[in-house]
């Protein structure tokens, strides 16, 4: 049985969560503090961190880095406020999705079944690709370019591999956010885009190359300056 922790001051938002996730067979803790729920992180070791943005304490954006710097539990964030600005800055913290407030019970559960499957998928031992002078290590998620190993975030790892797998192959925003992110298209293509953008910045000094097809979506290629 999967632990859930809720990081949450708005107790209605943790008995609605807590209500659907153990309907479907979760096991669900909270805190109602960012400090406490940063405790609770390394006592009660959760499989996943539900993470409201806005906390009486400390805001989640810390507690977000705080987790990241010793765990890779993944995190899905909250936040009431809808602006861009703060989804893309919780992804850079390292959270693994971003969900909007009010939502849906059933997307929320949604979501994170397709977090831990993708967290569970990670454990499996893969295979290494060769591509574009790019070597991937997916058992140890290791990425070596030119001899020397390039420093990725989570999700910019998983687009890595997904797009090795899939060479010269134009990737659509939809198929890409259900590969990486694991579940079905919810609109949220923005998510794809901001961390495409720094995978391709990542990328910049290295034979590969992501290219973009306008309203269509992204294809890695070789860089034409390595030909």
């Amino acid at each position: 049985m999967a632990k859930i922790l809720i990081i949450d001051d708005e107790v209605h938002i943790i008995e609605l969560a807590r209500l659907y996730l153990q309907r479907d067979g979760f096991q669900v803790e909270s805190a109602t503090r960012g400090q406490d729920g940063l405790v609770m992180v390394s006592t009660a070791n959760p499989d996943l961190v539900i993470l409201d943005i806005m906390l009486p304490d400390i805001d989640g954006f810390e507690v977000c880095r705080q987790i990241r710097a010793k765990s890779k539990v993944p995190v899905l964030m909250l936040s009431a406020r809808r602006e861009d600005v703060d989804k893309i800055v919780g992804l850079e913290l390292g959270a693994d999705d971003y969900l909007a407030k009010p939502f849906n019970p059933q997307e929320l559960v949604a979501r994170v079944k397709a977090i831990l499957r993708r967290s569970q998928a990670e454990a499996a031992p893969q295979q290494i690709i060769d591509i574009f002078g790019v070597h991937i290590d997916v058992l140890k998620r290791d990425v070596i370019i030119n001899n020397e190993p390039l420093k990725l975030r989570t999700k910019e790892f998983d687009l890595l591999y997904v797009f090795a797998q899939n060479p010269d192959i134009v990737l659509s925003r939809e198929r890409l956010l259900n590969q990486v992110w694991g579940y079905d298209y919810y609109g949220e293509t923005r998510t794809v885009d901001v961390h495409v953008s720094h995978l391709r910045d990542k990328l910049k000094d290295s034979p590969a190359d992501i290219e973009t097809f306008r309203g269509t979506g992204y294809k890695l290629i070789e860089r034409k300056e390595s030909k």
